[in-house]
């Protein structure tokens, strides 16, 4: 064990579990709107909802990020957005640097919006390109076309927003190479400061898991896969993370902060947080009520669950190795209040297998550990 170990850097995660249209392939806690959304009454929630959380805190700690996800942030106004954030800062500090991230469909862009978001010190926008081919957007069920996306970076350029992430999946039904390349090279083009590509999953509880169709084989998704990731170098975006892609110096410094195992609270419908309030022992999980009606009634109720200390090597490593740059073991007892070697003797053995490397203190992922990843967890259960 060790003897008070420095807090974790402090996020704060808030869900917006409304969207235009519900995509087939989406398994996030996101419900179509269908009437005016009760824009107060959802601020009201999560301000009081974050006014209880702040019981986890045991004091008061400055937030190192703030990211406004969903469902479709954007489709809130300025004004709730202005009295949410004003709200936040009366109960937490900001950092000096703190990123305010807010996540947009490219169907809800409008000039004069965007200008108002940006006044109110949003600072970094995180926009739901999917692809520029209008015929895969249809098949995804999204609600913009690829001009729509093409226009809605451009507004938020304009806007004065200057960081920038544009989300691209890959693997899409019936997709090429050929077409893949193109959606990156025009992701490129725009000039983001930060790129997020990842594959086309499956997943449980979506319409595509339920009558899935056709992808592309595992062939051409390794040859879609490495053809855009040299595409994405070539032009100064450097992979610090599983499908995360930024220019120098352009990180996302909140998902920066899950990665490392940092604090995050999490407020809204089906929000996730974690919050250390006594290392190792009292690590705290929690989360709301997915249901927006029920978390409209009851935007207090949490559950919460400390994550056993015979976990926490697991959940460290899960986290720290989807980075690229890998962790520090002077960060290992800091983080989880354990010791080094209760990592033990997971970490020898696939240091001695070539899955891991170490150099200066430092274990990060080889090569060949970064495509067998969930072989080097399991080491660790």
């Amino acid at each position: 064990m060790v003897s008070r170990p420095t807090l974790p850097p402090l996020s704060l995660y808030i869900h917006f579990p409304w969207c235009i249209r519900k995509c087939p392939y989406c398994d996030f806690n996101s419900h179509q709107a269908k009437a005016d959304l009760p824009e107060q009454a959802y601020i009201n929630a999560l301000l009081t909802d974050l006014q209880h959380e702040l019981e986890l805190l045991g004091g008061v700690r400055p937030l190192h990020s703030i990211f406004m996800g969903g469902g479709t942030p954007s489709l809130f106004s300025a004004a709730a957005l202005a009295r949410l954030l004003i709200g936040v800062k009366q109960l937490l500090p900001f950092d000096e640097r703190c990123e305010i991230t807010l996540e947009a469909n490219p169907g809800t862009f409008e000039s004069a919006k965007f200008q108002e978001f940006r006044a109110l010190g949003i600072n970094r926008l995180s926009i739901g390109i999917q692809s520029f081919n209008d015929s895969h957007l249809q098949q995804l069920g999204r609600v913009h076309s690829a001009a729509e996306a093409q226009r809605a970076i451009s507004i938020a350029q304009t806007a004065g927003f200057d960081n920038i992430n544009l989300d691209l999946m890959f693997g899409l039904p019936g997709q090429t190479a050929t077409e893949a390349l193109m959606d990156i090279s025009t992701a490129v083009s725009l000039k983001p400061n930060h790129i997020s590509f990842y594959q086309l999953t499956l997943e449980p509880n979506t319409y595509f898991h339920k009558f899935p169709p056709r992808l592309p084989d595992d062939e051409t998704i390794f040859a879609i896969q490495t053809a855009c990731q040299q595409v994405l170098t070539e032009n100064g975006y450097q992979q610090y993370e599983i499908s995360a892609y930024a220019k120098h110096g352009q990180q996302c410094r909140h998902n920066r902060n899950y990665w490392q195992f940092g604090d995050y609270l999490g407020i809204g419908a089906g929000a996730h947080g974690k919050i250390s309030q006594a290392i190792p022992l009292n690590i705290v999980r929690s989360v709301k009520p997915k249901n927006p009606e029920q978390y409209l009634q009851q935007p207090t109720f949490s559950e919460r669950t400390a994550i056993a200390v015979a976990q926490l090597p697991l959940e460290f490593m899960m986290n720290q190795l989807r980075l690229r740059e890998g962790f520090s073991l002077a960060d290992y007892p800091q983080r989880t209040g354990l010791q080094c070697n209760s990592l033990e003797p997971g970490l020898s053995q696939c240091l001695a297998q070539n899955l891991l490397l170490k150099q200066q203190q430092r274990i990060f992922c080889s090569e060949k550990g970064w495509d067998f990843l969930d072989a080097i967890l399991e080491k660790f259960v």
